[in-house]
Order: C-alpha cells, then structure tokens, then sequence
C-alpha cells in the first residue's frame, strides 16, 4: 500500500475520534479532567395560601430561557394535586389543581441547574412595541425625556444607560420628578423605564431571578431590564444604568404579569429557598445526555458495571503502553526482547510499584538465567526446555515470596503479579541471544526492555491520562493513528545518529 494511503487512513482514524471526543465534551458536557465537580444549586418554589372549600387551580411562571445555565432536573411535590407544565403567554408555567381542598395549602416546584457559558437567549426579534396609552401630563414629559434621551445618545444601548441615569438622578428636573411619581421599587423603576423604552419604540421586559451564591433560605427575586438592540437582548441594572448582569444571576421569568396566581385560594405567598452542592460531571453529562436523548452515554465505560470499569480501567492503557514501545524501538531505537514484553511487566509495576517492580525483575531474570545455561548441559529440545524454563520461574516465584515473607518484606509477596510465561520467555530469548551475539547485547537488550517497560509504567500510570482514556475511549483511535504513521517511519534513529556522527560530518 502506498504511503499516502496510510496517511489518510491514520488522518480520517484521528478525525473520527477527535470528532467524538468534541462531541462528548463540548455538547454532551463529559469531564476532561478526574474527580471534576461541578456547582449546582437547588431552587426552590413554596407557594402557600389559604382555599375554600373548593376547587384550586395555580399557576406559577417557572425558568424557561436562561443564560448561562442549563437545567438538571425539575420536579412537584404537591400531595393530591394534578401537575403539568405548560406555555403561556409569559413563557414557561407550573399548573397545579385540584378537585377539593380546604385549609392552609402549600405546593412546591422544585428545580436543579448548573452554569453553563454555552448557554445563550436565542429568542426571536421582537417587535416594534406599540406606543403605550399616557394620560396628561405624564404623556409629555415621556415626550419630552425621549427626545432629550436621545439627542444624546448613539443606539439602543447607549439610550437605554442615559435613560436609567437620568431616572436614577437624585436632582431630577421636573419631567424627571414627575415620571418617578409613586415609584417606590427597584421592580417599580423597571416597570417605569419599559413604558419609556416603548414610547421610543425599544422592546423591552422586566427580568426577574435571583444572584446564585451559596445557600439562602429566604431568596428575594431580583428585577432587571432587558432591552432588544435589533440583534440581541441586553442586560441593564435598573438602578445605575451599567450594561451587565450579576454574576451569576439565574433569570426566573421574564414580564410584568404576576408570578403566581391562584383560582379559589387567598393570601397567596411564594417563598424562595437555594441551596448550593457538588455534583460529579459525570453524573451531569448523564442526566444532560437522556435529556437530549443521545445514546452517547449508553456505550459509555461508564454504564457498565463497577467490577467491569476496573478491568477495563486497566485494559485501555495498554495501547499507550503499547505506543510508548512503538516510539521507544521506532525512533529512538532502544533495543528490547519481545514486542510486548515491556508492556506487559510495565501492568505488573502498578501493583509492585515501580522500585520494588524494578529490584524483583532483576532478580528473577538473573536467577532464571542462571539455571537456563544449568539446563542447556542437558540438552533438551526447545519445547521442553522452554516448559521447565516456566516451572523454575514458577519455582523462583514461590522461593522469592516465601523468603521475603519470612524476612518481613511484604513488598517482595508481589512477585507474584509479573507474568510467568513473558519472564519465561524473556529468560529464553536473552540466553539465546547471550550465546548468538554475546552477553553485551543480551545485557543491552535486557536493560531496553528494562527501560521502556518504565517508560511505559510512566505514562500508563497517569491518572489524568487514564480519566481521558477511560472517559473517551474513542482517542485510542488517535493513538491508532500515531501508531500507524510511525509505522512508516525509516529515518533514523536517536541512537543511530552517534553512530553515523562521522558521515554527517563529511
């Protein structure tokens, strides 16, 4: 096959993964790094009032667009009422009835979120609102201050601040003085400067929410302006005129209609309480994956079981190791026994750690050696010479517990997890390479193999690395990739380059 195929194979492989993992991230909202929470508070909505006896019908408006925040979870407890969510004109309702109740009454509405910058208001353009119906002599001074307002401002925005000073003035002049005429509230100065904005022809709401910040348990609704540019809505403090919103402010509903309203009930109140806890990302971009509906989650590492996660936690470090092994022979040309030997014993070294994994496979090497020549006297054929290679390290396995054991040296019971048949094998190819080449490259190739195996331990012991893989198991198609383009590779290698020091230099 001619290179460039290989090429765009390793390119369409590293895209198809890389596409995925984007995916996972940036849509589905997947943890790129471990043990990675995130803030989410818990609103809650206490609707009491007092009914009949009668039939009860409630209606509470409920979060429906809000930026910067996208929604967990919602959910009623309301003992023998009927729930549903609806539209109304003013967005998003809560609706609760019943067929008879009597007495003091208290529903809840209940609702988790968690911040969310990818989250913007994509409402459509509004229209030009209608000229609002003023009496005299309010009529005028509107006329008046929109004139003035807008001789010196640039565009919406820019209006919209000098009107807010101007109301928020504390020397108004006498057109000011008289639009803020029984105005008494913050929401009273929002509802106030909408009326203005409409007489300019500015759509604008009244925004309500609450600044999210650690656990409140008695929240009052804050009001804002939200003005429309033409292009997007706009966010002003009613009180200084400053294009923002509070950090991290969560909209509640947008509109002058009231918050709650209550068919056969009195003395209707609405209390707010926030919380703020923790949650695994993971668990988010569960519950965010079955709200959209994406499969993504479903052939996740993450639904299977608990037992299996931990073997395959294990399993898909070993094409790293398996890379590392690709880059350490291929390019910088480290001489070892086997293809996956190194990798292999790299697995036993996170269970023996890496000291105690280096000292034990030197050891057991080294006296599995010396009894392979001990047998070349006999001269067996290779298949039962290989079979008692396996049972003397089998041997030197139990020998080596025993006496560590005896001696005190818990970590020494570890010997136990190098695998028998590779430190069989490694033991037959050194000696046979001991006796073609000499005992310099079998010494050489031993401490390659040596080598790479702790380069491969290094890396497969990342835990961010191992998170990445475990989470997004779709990037070994990048390693893949990597893999495959390597495998092309015909340079020359780091250690070949002291080699050939004399003909570069010519």
């Amino acid at each position: 096959m001619k290179q460039r195929y290989v090429y765009v194979l390793a390119g369409l492989l590293a895209a198809i993964g890389l596409s995925v993992f984007y995916y996972k991230w940036q849509v589905l909202s997947f943890p790129v790094t471990e043990n990675q929470e995130a803030p989410v508070w818990t609103i809650e909505a206490a609707v009491n009032f007092e009914s009949g006896p009668g039939s009860i019908k409630a209606q509470l408006h409920v979060p429906t667009l809000t930026p910067g925040f996208r929604m967990l979870n919602e959910n009623s407890v309301s003992r023998g009422y009927g729930f549903s969510l609806n539209y109304g004109s003013g967005g998003r309702e809560a609706q609760w009835a019943i067929r008879r109740a009597d007495g003091e009454q208290t529903i809840y509405y209940r609702l988790s979120v968690y911040e969310d910058d990818s989250v913007n208001v994509t409402d459509t353009t509004p229209p030009f609102p209608p000229r609002p119906v003023i009496d005299e002599p309010m009529n005028t001074a509107v006329e008046v201050l929109v004139k003035d307002v807008r001789e010196h401002s640039a565009d919406t925005a820019s209006f919209t601040s000098e009107l807010l000073r101007r109301l928020n003035d504390p020397t108004p002049d006498t057109n000011v003085e008289l639009l803020r005429y029984g105005v008494s509230s913050n929401a009273d100065y929002v509802d106030r400067a909408t009326m203005i904005l409409a007489a300019a022809r500015i759509p604008a709401r009244t925004v309500h929410g609450f600044p999210l910040s650690g656990r409140q348990r008695n929240a009052t609704l804050v009001s804002w302006l939200e003005v429309h540019d033409g292009d997007r809505w706009l966010y002003f403090n009613p009180a200084t005129g400053v294009e923002s919103l509070p950090d991290r402010f969560f909209v509640w509903w947008r509109g002058n209609e009231p918050l709650v309203s209550v068919e056969g009930g009195s003395k209707v109140q609405v209390d707010f309480s926030i919380q703020q806890n923790y949650l695994d990302a993971i668990a988010i971009a569960e519950t965010q994956a079955a709200q959209q509906g994406a499969s993504a989650f479903d052939f996740s590492l993450y639904s299977l079981p608990i037992r299996t996660q931990a073997v395959y936690a294990v399993l898909l470090m070993i094409p790293i190791g398996a890379l590392v092994m690709v880059v350490m022979r291929n390019m910088v040309g480290i001489d070892a026994f086997g293809t996956f030997m190194p990798v292999l014993i790299a697995l036993a070294f996170r269970e023996t750690k890496l000291l105690w994994g280096v000292i034990l496979f030197t050891l057991l090497v080294t006296l599995g050696l010396t009894i392979r020549f001990l047998l070349d006297r006999l001269r067996l054929l290779l298949v039962p010479r290989l079979s008692a290679v396996l049972i003397v390290v089998v041997l030197l396995m139990l020998i080596i517990s025993l006496t560590s054991h005896r001696l005190g040296l818990n970590s020494g019971l570890s010997v136990a997890l190098f695998p028998m048949v590779i430190i069989a094998m490694t033991i037959e190819r050194m000696s046979v390479v001991w006796e073609e080449r000499g005992p310099m490259d079998a010494v050489r190739a031993g401490l390659g193999s040596l080598f790479v195996a702790v380069a491969a331990y290094t890396f497969m012991g990342l835990k961010w690395l191992e998170h990445l893989i475990f989470t997004f198991p779709e990037l070994l198609l990048v390693v893949l990739a990597i893999v495959l383009v390597a495998g092309r590779y015909t340079g020359y290698r780091l250690t070949e380059l002291r080699r050939f020091k004399e003909l570069a230099r010519s």
